[in-house]
């Protein structure tokens, strides 16, 4: 069979898959090659030095024609001085293996494990045997298609192309592919569901309520509740971060979990919310209770963690499985317990904090972050800000005519609001358990690390 010459290192040549009476491949030694223009496929070999000093032949076939042979022969060879071999018929699954290994590097790790499950579970079942350069974005049309066929959820199916969106654009920032088939996204982000928050007595009489039938809870509702903290920094928390006489406590890091099993401390969730937080007198006297020895009747060893059983911190989904009961129990409605950071914003905002303080208090890393999640309590705020507008060109109409020229409402950030001179689960009137409370469930089997 007659090579094609090429001036770089390797050559192109045409084979077949037809095989002899012993069953072995002819390849290149096949006589439909020379009779047939169209049978076989084009390939290319090239040799490339090894580590140890040895030659070693590079083999890919599978090109359709010459011309694609021989584009990938010249890409292979641009990435040789770079000590880079790319493989032109790299599959999808090992480019996203080798994209995985190298994330791991800069991600948190639970990231890592939720960019691996998509990836294992998902991707390369559907997508993994395509090679790298043949996928398109039909490919990956039809994949969501199927999976929203399925039933999978619009979240869910919009995650995982989002993972393969960024691992595609690494291929394009890296030079491996010409564009990213993911972009623009083939499913858009779905709507957030609407967020239903407890009124503030809703919220008033849970506490009570817990204060009285668990007080490890009722501190942590206290804390959240009282500094917008998120639960994973909550549960993290440990007393070295934390300063009653200043009113102060230091974010560190937050509780994570990894495949429901393995809790480990990482890093907040961006680089503002490792930092100083205000307490009230509220907050700073949930964590004196959990100083104390009222805390089930044990003292809390110094550094160690604020919210914990018998030494271990609180797992992420017992404290949200303990939180719904206490909902139930309490007769509030069930909110999720990240809402009581939500809350807390409610709060501040409707007693008429500016939003720059709010989106500072929340840690948030831009103000239009808060504004975003925030959007229906910025209406109220924007109608506060006309409306004290008004009030103040009436005020100023009222110093020189003796009336105002218009009618105009008092701001409603300046109506006046009753102060509670008790804490609310100080308040007569708690409503107690109605029947025997059961206590917090058996220690979890969760590692830490």
């Amino acid at each position: 069979m007659r090579s094609s010459p090429t001036p770089e290192r390797g050559r192109v040549y045409r084979r077949c898959g037809c095989r002899d009476d012993q069953r072995r491949q002819l390849g290149t030694r096949c006589p439909n090659l020379a009779a047939n223009p169209e049978h076989g496929t084009w390939a290319f070999a090239v040799e490339v030095p090894s580590t140890d000093g040895h030659r070693r032949t590079i083999r890919r076939a599978g090109f359709p024609t010459e011309v694609d042979a021989r584009i990938a022969l010249r890409r292979f060879n641009q990435s040789l001085p770079a000590f880079v071999i790319i493989d032109p018929r790299q599959t999808t699954a090992d480019y996203l293996i080798t994209w995985l290994a190298e994330k791991e590097l800069h991600l948190k790790p639970t990231t890592i494990a939720r960019y691996r499950a998509y990836i294992e579970q998902d991707l390369i079942p559907a997508l993994g045997t395509i090679p790298l350069d043949d996928l398109t974005r039909q490919h990956l049309s039809a994949f969501v298609t199927t999976q929203l066929r399925h039933h999978r959820g619009k979240v869910t199916v919009h995650r995982i192309m989002s993972t393969l969106s960024s691992a595609l654009s690494s291929a394009v920032t890296g030079e491996r592919l010409a564009r990213n088939p993911a972009k623009p996204p083939l499913i858009s982000r779905p709507a957030p569901a609407e967020r239903h928050l407890w009124t503030e007595e809703e919220a008033a009489h849970f506490l009570r309520f817990t204060h009285v039938t668990d007080p490890l809870f009722a501190d942590l509702a206290e804390l959240m509740i009282g500094t917008g903290m998120r639960k994973g920094e909550a549960l993290a928390l440990q007393w070295d971060d934390v300063h009653l006489r200043e009113r102060t406590l230091f974010v560190r890091a937050t509780l994570s979990v990894i495949d429901n099993n393995q809790l480990l401390l990482t890093t907040p969730k961006t680089k503002g919310s490792r930092t100083w937080v205000a307490l009230s007198d509220r907050a700073a006297d949930a964590l004196d209770d959990r100083a104390g020895s009222r805390a089930f009747g044990q003292i809390t060893p110094a550094g160690g963690y604020v919210f914990h059983r018998h030494g271990r911190p609180l797992h992420p989904k017992s404290a949200l499985d303990r939180f719904y009961l206490l909902c139930d129990k309490a007769g509030v409605r069930r909110i999720a317990l990240h809402d009581l950071r939500h809350l807390a914003a409610s709060f501040a905002m409707a007693a008429g904090t500016p939003l720059s303080v709010v989106s500072k208090t929340l840690r948030h890393r831009t103000l239009s972050t808060t504004a975003n999640i925030y959007a229906d309590l910025t209406h109220l705020a924007a109608r506060a800000a006309v409306d004290a507008i008004a009030w103040t060109l009436n005020t100023a109409d009222r110093a020189i005519l003796g009336e105002p020229t218009c009618r105009a409402r008092r701001p409603w950030h300046q109506e006046p609001r009753p102060h509670r001179q008790l804490p609310a689960h100080q308040h007569a009137g708690t409503k107690e358990p109605s029947a025997a409370w059961p206590m917090w469930p058996g220690d979890h089997h969760a590692t830490t690390s």
